[in-house]
């Protein structure tokens, strides 16, 4: 017997067909004498519309009570499928973010766990009863509701897992597991039996969808083993216990495969990519200490990211051009929040661009393989594909490219690092 935490996405509970086959699923699962505990998001779409509701009512929503309205997407969810278990001869009940209860920082929106009272639940699971918890939501040391964000209910599901002492936290999406790339873009793409937490951590951060950030690196700070499975799965098919996803574990654990030969250890575990980036180019900032601080100050402040950032010398002693990057959807305000404090950085001229892609290789074995990045550079090089800038980690190597060029370069990388699937016929 093994206490198990399972987690359904949006589009796993988008209706009332889609709802019954979750059930069935879940009753599959605690039918193998599994104690079981289940995380649901809203249904599909359901949360764009709450959030539109909130806007129509009131432009400059109170956080607080745009919270109230958000996390009932998932309240119904969890609703249903307590009531749809309940149908199929299942023993199930929901527990609320505040029954728990699930505790966050006070910062709505954008919450993040800090505790968990397991005790209640863990007495429900022994008793054989399916526990139903929305995601994505919480509740602050002064009784308010909170939410956590775009894919907040995976962190939910790593919390309550870590909170149980689960044996597996699995993560049912629209896909059946963790990729060397997007299967898309590139159809020799392979399914990854295993991922390292460290290496799903940076291919989240880089561009792969499949696991929001915070709950890779809340399942890595909790050693939570985390597995990725579709939920459009037919009736008959394998049980999860059967490992048909990717387990997501850590690197003590990895090694253990390879050593029994389960596993084959690559440089490079995938290659992810990321068109949602900006690039912003600060030309003739004055070369002295304290320039680029006036420069990033005010984009930590208001909450945006930088990622890769350059600065040259330029022609003209004692200037240079700053060039970085940031989200998309944050250019416009971080081009304002510089435009504000021109005077106080003294740049010339502002150019941004918004046509590039972030392209990135990941692999834990780039710690002990030299030649990773060169072979990256080479291989681009080779299909006439320009560099705009580099950023490194100890496992990760992304450059910035134009936009145009993003399936090319993945295609290309995937080749070179020998990701590629074998012909079927071979």
């Amino acid at each position: 017997m093994a206490r198990i935490v399972m987690k359904f996405g949006g589009t796993s509970m988008a209706g009332t067909e889609r709802i019954r086959r979750v059930a069935n699923i879940v009753r599959k699962q605690a039918a193998g004498g599994n104690q079981v505990a289940v995380v649901v998001s809203a249904m599909a779409g359901e949360t764009d519309r709450l959030i539109n509701f909130c806007r129509e009512a009131n432009a400059l929503y109170d956080p607080a009570e745009y919270d109230v309205v958000v996390a009932s997407g998932e309240q119904v969810t969890a609703g249903l499928l307590a009531l749809t278990l309940q149908s199929i001869g299942c023993p199930a009940r929901s527990w609320l973010g505040w029954q728990l209860p699930l505790r966050t920082i006070e910062s709505h929106a954008s919450a993040r766990v800090e505790s968990i009272d397991g005790e209640g639940l863990i007495a429900a699971m022994e008793r054989g009863e399916i526990a139903v918890i929305p995601g994505f939501q919480g509740v602050s040391e002064h009784n308010r509701i909170t939410t956590m964000g775009r894919g907040g209910s995976d962190t939910s599901a790593v919390a309550v897992a870590a909170a149980v002492g689960a044996d597996r936290c699995d993560i049912y999406t629209d896909v059946d597991g963790v990729y060397t790339t997007d299967p898309r873009i590139v159809a020799k793409a392979r399914k990854l039996r295993a991922v390292t937490y460290e290496e799903m951590l940076e291919l989240a951060s880089v561009g792969a969808k499949v696991l929001q950030t915070r709950s890779v690196g809340l399942a890595m700070k909790e050693n939570v083993r985390v597995q990725v499975l579709s939920s459009f799965v037919d009736d008959d098919a394998a049980s999860a216990d059967d490992y048909p996803g990717t387990m997501i574990v850590s690197e003590e654990e990895m090694n253990a495969l390879v050593e029994k030969g389960e596993m084959e250890r690559q440089h490079v575990t995938g290659i992810a990519h990321d068109k949602n980036e900006a690039k912003i180019i600060l030309t003739r900032v004055p070369d002295r200490p304290g320039s680029v601080a006036h420069i990033f100050d005010p984009l930590a402040k208001a909450s945006i990211n930088v990622d890769m950032i350059i600065q040259n010398v330029g022609r003209d002693k004692g200037e240079t051009d700053v060039t970085f990057t940031v989200p998309q959807s944050d250019l416009a305000r971080a081009q304002a929040l510089l435009e504000d404090r021109r005077g106080e950085i003294g740049f010339n001229r502002i150019i941004t661009d918004s046509k590039i892609a972030k392209i990135s290789v990941v692999g834990v074995g780039m710690k002990s393989h030299a030649g990773v990045a060169a072979t990256m550079f080479r291989s681009l090089a080779d299909r006439g594909i320009n560099i705009q800038a580099i950023t490194t980690s100890e496992i990760k190597v992304s450059v910035m490219i134009d936009e145009d060029e993003t399936e090319l370069a993945v295609r290309v990388l995937h080749t070179a690092y020998g990701l590629d699937a074998p012909d079927e016929a071979a």
